[in-house]
């Protein structure tokens, strides 16, 4: 059984755009290349027929995995997220108790995380390590260079 992932709407759209890219544009594609590739004959010393079928296998690999993905994907409404705690899909700003850095990162699931935008994965240890909170507590997080205390400051939407 697949493990249930959640998404955004934005991030769910995105995921079934890049299915349908790969079902009905890069399918074809890889088809004209193993026909060019068995018009040039004997297909036993073809290079480029077997290149083009191992690429045909990883494609439908991907194809598969993300098919599995989307059949245990859930939406999640964000209107009805608890601000009081910390969410998926909340913003959190929080401060490193030994620094006094503040950083603000919105928590989602794995498959939308990307540091550069915020976002940090609910499975991330600093997630983890997030989850449940409210404002106000501190959280030890262990990560791989040992633990840091955050105090979580203010959380929203």
């Amino acid at each position: 059984m697949a493990q249930i992932s959640y998404f955004t709407k934005e991030g769910l759209k995105r995921l079934s755009d890049e299915l349908h890219q790969l079902k009905t544009h890069e399918r074809s594609y890889i088809s004209k290349q193993i026909a060019e590739a068995r018009d040039k004959g004997d297909l036993s010393e073809n290079a480029e027929y077997d290149a083009a079928k191992e690429a045909q296998g990883l494609l439908e690999l991907k194809i598969s995995k993300l098919e599995e993905v989307m059949s245990s994907a859930r939406l999640i409404d964000e209107s009805t997220l608890d601000v009081s705690k910390v969410l998926i899909l909340s913003k959190v700003k929080i401060k490193n108790s030994a620094n006094g850095a503040v950083t603000t990162y919105t928590l989602v699931a794995e498959n939308e995380a990307d540091l550069k935008a915020g976002k940090i994965s609910v499975d991330s240890p600093i997630g983890k390590g997030l989850l449940g909170k409210k404002a106000g507590e501190t959280a030890d997080i262990k990560v791989p260079s040992g633990t840091i205390k955050f105090e979580v400051v203010e959380i929203s939407r």
